[in-house]
């Protein structure tokens, strides 16, 4: 029986204002070629001066990750050609990385399991090539984009393991506004590694690399594939040849690019056109400082404030939803409520809407008045979900709402018997089949006060009354 053993080594573009060595503007467009310089384009004379917003965006995330981080920083020069790279090399780092031996911890079926971070570095994204039936178009614009490369450990079994790893470091990056990390702008692309083995191996199998992948559901596609495709070959007694492969979506399978040997010759070396910077500990202490409380730690305090723990995974699963979370809590809002309205009706406004959560109008402030206004019987829960519709939709706070729909809440007992005596009166019927033992009916009475009464009487009120007036009579 084999097991499968998975590496993930995930590229991640950083969301500067401007590129890695260069002062071209780094945002993503559909038009090709236009933001970029004689220096991305590697004309004779250029030097590169390295982006600090990168830098310190990359150790950030590297102490996101509980790395260990370098006193200096460093770049080395890797030396390949390939037609993306204008210079004929790359710079990144080998020698001093800005992350090394990390981890990450996420929750797998209800137990929390610890996943090692390999290496962290920073180096140059490469331009983008389109491959057509006889020629080949290049667009330089994400040429010279820092480009942040996490290379795990080779600890992953099975394709559910992996894509909660990358959903929760996707959440990382995200929280730690490192990237906007969008699969669709080609900001986030993962190249997976995989081998088989069996259980009583001691060495890891031959394995095969599936290169720029930019869609979770496709890096679990390939994962089930090669699983299978690797099972096969070892079982019909062959051997599972190390190379690189490509994933053909339309066809679902991985098919050969070339083979690959077990240490490339990079022909690294020191970049010698920049100079190593130290990094003191002060500056690693005040990026330190700056990392938010991250989506586990936070998903913990909403468990134990009373948050089911679906609704907990949901609220941090976006750090502006969780944000909005953490302010209604400084609100003194009951958690739960709060995290039952946001999950559900604020959310799903947002999801049927297919706007950003950015874009509602309700603000924490906003949601706490409403959720006050309920415990106070000013509205009923009926009516706030009216009131909560109304302020997204119409853009106006709850009060306003309230006030222009006349929605205040009956809670005064003598007028609420006022009506509850008059209902009786016109269903005497009724009254007298509750009173031969088919208590059921208070429903039908309930419901008829609360037309009466517009939909303001107090609901819990008008039951209590109700059946004290019956009993009187």
């Amino acid at each position: 029986m084999y097991k499968a053993v998975i590496g993930l080594e995930v590229h991640c573009e950083l969301n500067t204002k401007t590129k890695m060595f260069s002062s071209s503007i780094n945002e993503y467009t559909k038009d090709p070629n236009t933001n970029i310089s004689v220096i991305d384009l590697a004309f004779p004379g250029i030097l590169p001066l390295p982006n600090k917003e990168a830098v310190k965006k990359s150790l950030k995330l590297a102490m996101a990750l509980n790395c260990e981080t370098p006193s200096i920083v460093l770049f080395d020069r890797k030396n390949y050609y390939y037609a993306d790279l204008p210079k004929g090399y790359q710079i990144t780092q080998m020698t001093c990385p800005f992350g090394k031996n990390g981890y990450l911890e996420i929750e797998i079926d209800g137990t929390i399991k610890k996943y090692g971070i390999h290496q962290l570095h920073l180096e140059e994204d490469t331009a983008n090539m389109e491959h057509l039936e006889t020629e080949s178009l290049l667009d330089y614009n994400r040429a010279g984009v820092p480009l942040v490369e996490i290379i795990t450990d080779p600890c992953f079994n099975e394709e559910n393991e992996v894509i909660t790893f990358l959903e929760n470091l996707r959440n990382i990056i995200k929280y730690c506004d490192i990237s906007e990390a969008s699969s669709d702008k080609g900001q986030l692309r993962v190249d997976v590694n995989i081998s088989m083995m069996k259980d009583t191996d001691t060495v890891l199998g031959t394995r095969a690399e599936i290169k720029g992948i930019n869609s979770f559901n496709n890096v679990k596609e390939i994962i089930t594939y090669e699983i299978k495709r690797q099972t096969e070959i070892l079982e019909k007694g062959e051997k599972v040849i190390q190379e690189t492969r490509r994933w053909v979506d339309d066809k679902k399978i991985t098919v050969s690019m070339r083979e690959k040997v077990d240490a490339i010759d990079y022909k690294y070396y020191v970049e010698p056109n920049i100079p190593v910077v130290p990094l003191s500990k002060e500056y690693k202490e005040s990026i330190k400082e700056e990392i938010p409380v991250l989506p586990l730690e936070r998903e913990k305090k909403y468990i134990s404030l009373g948050v089911l723990p679906k609704d907990a995974k949901t609220l941090v699963r976006n750090k502006e939803v969780s944000d909005f979370y953490e302010e209604a809590l400084l609100l003194e809002v009951d958690p739960k409520d709060a995290s039952n309205w946001i999950t559900t009706r604020i959310l799903g406004y947002v999801n049927n809407n297919n706007i950003s959560f950015s874009d509602i109008y309700m603000t924490p402030l906003m949601l706490a008045n409403m959720l006050k206004m309920i415990s106070s019987k000013s509205i009923s829960t009926q009516q706030a979900k009216e009131v909560c519709a109304l302020c997204l939709e119409e853009k106006k706070t709850p009060e306003e709402i309230v006030k222009e729909k006349g929605m205040e809440q009956i809670s005064d007992p003598e007028s609420i018997k006022e009506i509850v005596n008059k209902v009786l009166n016109e269903n005497p019927e009724q009254v007298n089949i509750y009173k031969n033992g088919k208590t059921n009916i208070i429903g039908f009475l309930v419901g008829q006060v609360l037309k009466a009464s517009e939909g303001k009487a107090n609901p819990a009120l008008v039951s209590k009354i109700l059946n004290e007036e019956i009993n009187n009579r």
